[in-house]
């Protein structure tokens, strides 16, 4: 009879009892005669097994996996974390555990763990009723619980769905353990189950799984094992320090020997195959195994940290799949150039200054122009769990590579990249009588320059003057329009980046130059997901207006002759073709050195210096140190689509222009391009920087020497 009927029976009792009699159980105005007493207890014990009956048949208060997930489910090796690609780039936990397929595992150290753990696997449906009332007699006879009925099925669903759930021995445990067993049988094959069994059950020494253990042991895989290793590793789930050979080898070859004699009586192998294996003495690997702990890349480490801040804490662990937006080729690119150039940066400071003050360190950070998703990150030189990350929380102050701002508040305020703007020494009042004069590098003036050009060559003179002429709340309001979040106070030396900025939140503000002036939200973890596939959190592309599409087209083309012809050439002389713009930084006490590009699909930024900022070198520069490692990095991990470029917006007109100076191309200049503006904005002077031809050279050819004197002899007499 079933707890239902049962139920239904003292009901029954319970009524029929109530018509013999009247007396109250609870004295004077009960409610209850005296005389049912015990039916009425009955009734509520059935109840209570109703309901208990019901908490077991959903198992329990989590519920019942669904057969999705029990088809699915694949013993935990730390959680996944995968690559935009599917790639597995690292673990959310370290877990001394290798999964293998079950044909992969020797029918021999299958059929030992059969006739050790359930010689009636093959029989019974999750339970093994006999064993059940073989164990429950022999508690009896004791008096309390001395042998336990578990079956392979109910030892997967402990190491599996129930782990961490309900540790211990309690009859509530055993009970969703046969629950359990019951869905595995109903969902699963039996070499399915067994497959689970054999990667998750633990074997001592902190591995689980046969081939963890195989290694950890005898220091081979699980395929490669005799048929006395096989019955050595079924020895171990009774007592997995009890019988480790590490601990005790006598008592685990006595256990060993057992397990070989119970294969031969069950005619799993022959007696004298049995024998021979029980005369084999054990022979253990030198060292023990474990997963490799280092992490791949600081990237994992960030992973994690999301996972950390979106999950609660009770599902955090288990069969997760953390699906990234990193791409691993261009993520191991940067994990091996940033160290190699950072160190190459403390031999400068050592020669420089006769000694480093310690490592010298980097950072990298690349998006996706458009959506905002983090294609690599880089902390630091050293992959250190839990460390300190340099490319998401390094404030560090931009220099030059902050200017972008400063012209995107000028091309705001109707100044055209062709304007004029003075490139000559400045003094800005600070109030009383303070003066402060910033220097260009190398105290080099050109005087008048095109706003382009003054840009290509990172001229500090201009840019105060642009910054304090559209004034520097406009430029706090366009870096903060781009994704700018830090403390900004509207001070000249705003212009020159005194102040301070993390990496990522650098890098991200270039983005809508690159897009066509739309702010993204960095994102890198896409969505997480538990067994089965089933999603537990998913992040979206977030992006919004910054600015004018014109704008940050015409920033672009500007951004584009600083790489082309100006501070960041050396990109270009590294072999980075195609479509390329950027802008390189360097702090006025030479701590800091910078540079971020970026294509029509990615932006990305470099960065070096030491933790507490001090001069690299007298000659540091971000063109000269940050720029090249720029370079190595994306010329190895990243391939523009050859179709890339960047398309002018609707109503911008094309003038052709001399490149260097800004201005339209004249009859001598070395370079034409193509450029868009807004209209009315295209420059109106021609070239004043190649108003004659280049010097003759022999290295031309004679001809082309012949022609090149001639042509300069008659314009000399024409001036004449």
């Amino acid at each position: 009879m079933n707890v239902t009927a049962r139920l239904r029976a003292g009901a029954a009792r319970v009524r029929h009892g109530s018509q013999r009699t009247g007396r109250r159980v609870f004295g004077r105005g009960g409610w209850l005669g005296a005389g049912h007493r015990e039916t009425a207890a009955l009734a509520i014990v059935l109840a209570g097994l109703v309901l208990f009956d019901a908490w077991l048949g959903s198992c329990g208060f989590a519920g019942c996996p669904s057969p999705a997930e029990v088809r699915a489910y694949r013993p935990d090796e730390g959680g996944r974390i995968l690559d935009r690609s599917g790639r597995l780039i690292g673990r959310l936990s370290f877990v001394n555990r290798i999964d293998v397929p079950l044909a992969r595992v020797p029918q021999h150290v299958r059929d030992a763990f059969v006739a050790t753990e359930d010689r009636r696997f093959y029989a019974h449906h999750g339970v093994d009723w006999h064993g059940f009332f073989r164990a429950a007699a022999r508690d009896a006879a004791a008096l309390g619980v001395r042998e336990g009925f578990s079956t392979i099925d109910m030892q997967v669903a402990r190491n599996t769905f129930l782990a961490g759930r309900y540790d211990g021995r309690s009859l509530r445990r055993k009970l969703l353990e046969m629950r359990y067993a019951r869905l595995l049988e109903r969902d699963l094959s039996k070499n399915r189950i067994l497959d689970l069994y054999v990667n998750a059950i633990y074997l001592g020494d902190g591995v689980y799984g046969v081939e963890a253990a195989s290694r950890d042991l005898f220091g081979k895989h699980v395929w490669q094992l005799s048929l006395a290793e096989g019955a050595l590793l079924a020895a171990l789930p009774k007592g997995p320090s009890a019988y480790s050979p590490r601990h005790d080898e006598a008592r685990a070859r006595a256990r060993r020997d057992l397990v070989l004699g119970l294969m031969a009586d069950q005619g799993y192998v022959s007696r004298q195959r049995a024998a021979a294996a029980q005369d084999t003495p054990i022979e253990l690997a030198d060292r023990g195994w474990r997963a490799d702990q280092r992490d791949a890349s600081t990237v994992v480490d960030a992973v994690r940290a999301v996972v950390d801040s979106v999950l609660p804490a009770g599902r955090r662990s288990g069969d997760l799949t953390v699906r990234t937006t990193v791409d691993w080729t261009l993520q191991r690119a940067a994990d091996r150039v940033i160290p190699a150039q950072a160190g190459a940066i403390e031999r400068e400071t050592d020669a420089a200054y006769g000694g480093a003050p310690g490592p010298a360190e980097g950072a990298f950070v690349a998006l996706d122009a458009a959506s905002g998703d983090i294609r690599a990150l880089v902390g630091g030189t050293d992959v250190v769990r839990g460390g300190f990350d340099r490319a998401l929380d390094a404030r560090r102050q931009p220099g030059s590579a902050f200017k972008p701002f400063v012209y995107s508040a000028a091309l705001r305020a109707g100044v055209s990249p062709a304007s004029m703007v003075e490139d000559e020494p400045v003094d800005v009042p600070l109030g009383g009588n303070r003066m402060w004069r910033p220097a260009n590098y190398g105290g080099e003036y050109t005087g008048p320059i095109t706003v382009r050009r003054a840009l290509m060559i990172s001229s500090n003179a201009a840019a105060v003057r642009l910054s304090h002429g559209v004034g520097e709340r406009q430029v706090i309001a366009a870096a903060r329009d781009n994704g700018i979040t830090s403390r900004l106070a509207p001070v000249p030396a705003i212009a020159l980046g005194a102040f301070e900025v993390t990496p990522l939140e650098l890098v991200s503000a270039y983005a809508p130059f690159a897009n066509g002036g739309r702010r993204v939200t960095p994102r890198l973890v896409a969505s997480i997901e538990g067994p089965g596939g089933r999603v537990l959190w998913r992040s979206a592309v977030e992006t919004a207006p910054a600015m004018d599409p014109r704008n940050a087209y015409e920033m672009t083309s500007m951004l584009e002759g600083v790489v082309d012809y100006g501070t960041g050439r050396v990109v270009r002389d590294m072999g980075i073709t195609g479509p390329v713009a950027g802008k390189t930084g360097t702090t006025n006490d030479n701590a800091d050195v910078w540079f971020v590009g970026f294509t029509p699909t990615l932006v990305a930024g470099v960065w070096f210096g030491y933790d507490t900022p001090r001069a690299i070198s007298p000659s540091a520069t971000g063109g000269r140190l940050a720029a090249p490692a720029w370079a190595a990095i994306v010329r190895a991990g990243w391939r523009e689509p050859d179709s890339s470029r960047w398309v002018p917006p609707a109503g911008m007109v094309p003038a052709v222009i001399d490149p260097e100076s800004g201005q339209l191309a004249g009859p001598w200049c070395p370079h034409r391009d193509t450029v868009w503006f807004r209209p009315g904005s295209a420059p109106t002077d021609t070239c004043t920087m190649h108003t004659e031809p280049p010097a003759p050279s022999f290295a031309d050819g004679f001809g082309d020497w012949v022609r090149a004197l001639v042509a300069r002899g008659l314009r000399h007499l024409i001036r004449f």
